[in-house]
């Protein structure tokens, strides 16, 4: 299966790891993986911060660039629903129409393709010690998976995954909420990360590294002993 990946700016630039580790577990299941170069940005940056026509602009680009019929695979439920749930609503009747609906229907969150398309649930992967998972608003709400991530640590071997309080409530990040609110943004991270912590968990894990950005943020702020990992730096250890 010939799949392409679409890797978010953030990912791009701050953290190319979770890419690369990404990379290797779809060519672990088998997968022949295509990167175009001349990807950018989804536009959601843009689309949250109320400036619609720019994001327009980048999200036509967008569509051009994964315009094969194939499974568009993204470490990012953040992306992947931006694309999903709001390219309906700057595209609906355009001259992309078509384009926008059949990608919306191929482009997949990494833990769902894995899971829910290729039926695999165990990756191989080793790593010692206690993690919780943490839902990313995206994820949940936009993207509707709950179990997909869930489903694929329980089968890490020597990973223990505990479930903290309030899991499923907002980590504070919000793209631009944790610039222009703060103190509020600073406080919800700090009420997840003690969660995470009152479960004994050496490994703060999601889907999303934009959460994870924020958290780590704060964690090394305050000098905690957790550490952040994406999903796909997990799938990807041991082995």
């Amino acid at each position: 299966m010939i799949v392409d990946i679409f890797i978010p700016c953030f990912i791009d630039q701050v953290f190319p790891q979770a890419g690369m580790n990404m990379v290797k577990v779809l060519e672990k299941v088998g997968c022949d993986v295509n990167y175009n170069p001349e990807q950018t940005c989804c536009g959601q940056p843009a689309f949250n911060a109320g400036y619609w026509e720019e994001a327009k602009v980048v999200g036509e680009k967008f569509i051009k660039e994964f315009h094969q019929d194939r499974y568009v695979v993204c470490p990012s439920a953040s992306c992947v629903g931006m694309i999903k749930n709001y390219y309906p609503e700057m595209f609906y009747n355009s001259a992309l129409h078509n384009e926008y609906k059949q990608l919306a229907k191929n482009i997949h969150e990494f833990s769902s393709f894995l899971v829910n398309i290729l039926k695999v649930t165990n990756l191989g992967a080793k790593l010692d010690g206690i993690g919780t998972y943490h839902d990313s608003c995206a994820a949940l709400r936009e993207c509707k998976i709950k179990q997909e991530p869930r489903t694929l640590l329980k089968n890490v071997q020597g990973l223990e995954i505990v479930e903290m309080k309030d899991t499923e409530t907002c980590c504070g990040f919000g793209g631009t909420f944790s610039s222009k609110f703060e103190p509020i943004a600073v406080g919800m991270g700090s009420d997840k990360v003690k969660h995470a912590q009152d479960t004994g968990a050496q490994y703060l894990i999601s889907t999303d590294q934009s959460c994870l950005l924020h958290l780590d943020g704060y964690i090394k702020k305050q000098n905690m002993d957790i550490k952040t990992m994406h999903l796909a730096d997990v799938l990807a250890s041991g082995w």
